[in-house]
């Protein structure tokens, strides 16, 4: 089926949530480079928006995957699951959490991660303590509960009413949060880097800031590292560039290489308020996703990708920094590791996504103004060089 057929097929048959989407279909992967149906060949530096953190058909993934479906796909949680205690027990042991629940995205997760906030409270004679304060440009997920959630009118406004308890205070703003504190507050939610907005790093003093007004006041802390978590920011979990450890954190997104999975990882003295049938999952935590989950970990641990994300991070902010210099365009470079946003002083993200993937490279826009890059973790300083040539090219030619 060729490409024209496939778009129309899709706009006859598909609800339209995507709107015209990016003419390409691709067929297969490799590294950190995809192919499409007509055999171009374009440079992945958007993964998947942050998912696929090994590339396109690691071995060990490819692998983990044959062999876990020609065994066994689902089961019910209802029975023990080997792949599903091996993982939990993974991530306890690379993190500050001491329990783990899988669910089956980011938004599954962070829900999981309110309620278990609101009955942690309720389990403690407290049932008056419900609300949680999150960040403004936020952005935890499309569940009326996620979406109530996350700091953006515009993924509001639609589904208004919203879901009664959540305040939304300014980032970096540690006045505006006490200020926002009630009696009925149960906890703080938010990313550390905020991705979805343009990449926003969050300030280490407000960040340690928020950890001791929680402990102060007797509030939960969640971080949401849907996208910074598994490497992504050069360390495995981003809360751990901020010398803090939360109450309840959750992944998603690089976790399994593109299987769907959400984790919902908490301190014991937390997650004992879930007890049998406060919480559950048909799909959660099944065979394959955990089996996925435990190839990418082993991977990135055995590899040491968060180091490369690092080192590789480094490189692309100092050649980025080099077209800054001679761009007057690019205005800031923000990010962490290998989670980048180019600021442009113009209006033109959407001109030099699309220059650039004519050009063979994917990229995200965010807004008018901002591209976002997300690439594998595998990347090396080669690619980066290349983008970067690239990237001055569509510059110029802008």
């Amino acid at each position: 089926m060729d490409l024209h057929e496939i778009m129309e097929m899709d706009s006859k048959y598909y609800m339209n949530t995507f709107g015209q989407r990016t003419p390409v279909c691709f067929e297969y992967g490799k590294g950190i480079d995809l192919y499409s149906s007509d055999g171009r060949k374009y440079c992945d530096l958007l993964g998947g928006i942050a998912v696929n953190a090994l590339g396109h058909a690691h071995p060990a993934l490819v692998e983990a995957i044959n062999s876990q479906a020609q065994k066994l796909i689902h089961c019910s949680s209802l029975y023990y699951i080997e792949s599903q205690a091996e993982l939990a027990k993974m991530l306890v042991e690379v993190s500050c959490a001491d329990r783990v629940f899988f669910a089956n995205s980011g938004a599954e997760a962070n829900e999981g991660a309110i309620k278990l906030a609101r009955i942690y409270f309720k389990k403690k004679g407290m049932p008056d303590k419900y609300g949680i304060i999150t960040l403004k440009d936020s952005f935890h997920g499309r569940t009326l509960a996620t979406v109530a959630a996350t700091g953006q009118e515009k993924y509001q406004k639609p589904y208004a009413p919203l879901m009664p308890g959540f305040k939304h205070v300014q980032i970096n703003d540690l006045g505006a949060l006490k200020a926002a504190i009630g009696d009925e507050t149960c906890a703080v939610m938010m990313e550390l880097i905020q991705g979805e907005s343009g990449v926003h790093p969050l300030d280490a003093e407000y960040v340690q800031a928020v950890r001791k007004l929680c402990d102060e006041k007797g509030l939960l802390l969640i971080i949401d590292e849907i996208q910074t978590g598994m490497g992504r920011t050069g360390k495995l979990f981003a809360y751990e560039h901020y010398g803090i450890e939360p109450d309840i954190f959750t992944l998603a997104k690089a976790l399994a290489g593109g299987v769907p999975i959400g984790a919902l990882c908490a301190k014991d003295s937390v997650a004992q308020a879930f007890e049998p049938g406060d919480h559950g999952s048909t799909f959660g935590g099944n065979p394959l996703a955990c089996s996925a989950g435990l190839a990418v970990l082993k991977t990135m641990l055995d590899e040491d990708l968060p180091a490369n994300a690092e080192k590789m991070g480094r490189n692309f902010m100092d050649e980025l920094k080099k077209l800054s210099g001679k761009h007057g365009i690019i205005s800031e470079i923000r990010g962490i590791g290998l989670m980048i946003g180019i600021q442009l002083a113009q209006d033109k993200a959407a001109a030099v996504k699309t220059k650039l993937f004519e050009n063979g490279w994917l990229v995200g826009s965010v807004g008018a103004s901002v591209i976002r890059l997300l690439p594998p973790l595998i990347i090396t300083k080669e690619d980066i060089d290349a983008f970067a040539k690239a990237l001055d090219e569509v510059l110029m030619s802008l």
